[in-house]
């Protein structure tokens, strides 16, 4: 089902890497691990999520996206959905339409219907896949014409051939990856139009070569990638969100031009996401 509006599509994204203007987040109020979906909550699932220290830490996020020029929406938190603040894999924007996704782990399941709601109320045109075509946000990204889709547990094959014919002209290009990293945007992430970080031991040598001829591959190592490395923000300009803990991408990156801003995410990667995964872009601008 689509969830019609009131007023003229009022969303806009082409690219990861455009001037984000608007985006869509979610406080940590009652982020918890309560069931362990990822390797990395596998790890901190004892301790847990001091929710006080993440929410601070989410607050500061939020601080200076907001300092750089990026208007901020904010769901509701609910005690029902201890990973909502990872609002980028309820949903993904393309073109002018927020496509609601599908989620794969039970503990995640109704999350959709909250965003749903909150873009009906804010008159932003929303469509789902539908026919049980399960996919994530995390799973897709967007670089102008081409849309690459990540498959795994969590996004279906059958979700990219019903993304190319909603997106008839736009190539919709299916990656594999190996699953244990979750999702395609932590082993893979466009900065630019010409640079992408990568993590490579996720991905076969095919898909290696298809994008080294595409972008400028900045790698990230094993120790990094576990800290959500890939997973970063570009918010355009060349501006970056990443965290200090990461230094060796940090100063790759910095040594292929771009400004990284630092922001302390360490409690919030504990439930194994981070900068990109906790925004829906809505809105951005060339």
């Amino acid at each position: 089902m689509s969830a019609f509006t009131k007023s003229s599509p009022s969303a806009k994204c082409k690219s990861e890497y455009d001037h984000l203007r608007r985006v869509l987040l979610c406080p940590p109020e009652y982020m918890e691990i309560r069931d362990v979906i990822n390797d990395v909550q596998k790890k901190y699932q004892d301790e847990n999520i001091d929710t006080e220290k993440a929410m601070q830490q989410h607050k500061e996020f939020v601080r200076v996206l907001q300092q750089e020029g990026v208007e901020t929406d904010l769901l509701d938190p609910s005690e029902t959905f201890p990973e909502q603040v990872f609002t980028r894999d309820i949903g993904f924007t393309v073109g002018d339409t927020v496509y609601i996704a599908e989620m794969a782990a039970e503990i995640r399941q109704g999350e959709e219907s909250v965003l749903q709601k909150w873009l009906r109320n804010n008159n932003f045109k929303s469509e789902t896949l539908g026919g049980g075509n399960r996919v994530e946000g995390g799973d897709v990204l967007l670089d102008r014409e081409t849309v690459y889709v990540g498959i795994s547990s969590r996004t279906s094959k059958n979700a990219v051939e019903d993304l190319q014919k909603k997106l008839p002209d736009s190539e919709v290009i299916p990656i594999k990856f190996d699953e244990k990293y979750l999702h395609l945007d932590c082993v893979f992430n466009i900065l630019s139009p010409t640079e992408a970080l990568i993590y490579e031991e996720a991905l076969d040598k095919e898909t290696l070569d298809m994008l080294a001829e595409r972008y400028t591959l900045i790698p990230v190592d094993a120790d990094e990638q576990f800290a959500l490395g890939t997973n970063v923000l570009s918010i355009g300009g060349r501006r970056v969100f990443s965290q200090p803990q990461n230094s060796k991408v940090n100063a790759l990156m910095r040594a292929n031009d771009f400004r990284v801003i630092e922001i302390d995410f360490s409690e919030i990667i504990k439930s194994g996401g981070a900068f990109r995964c906790c925004t829906l872009p809505l809105i951005r601008e060339q």
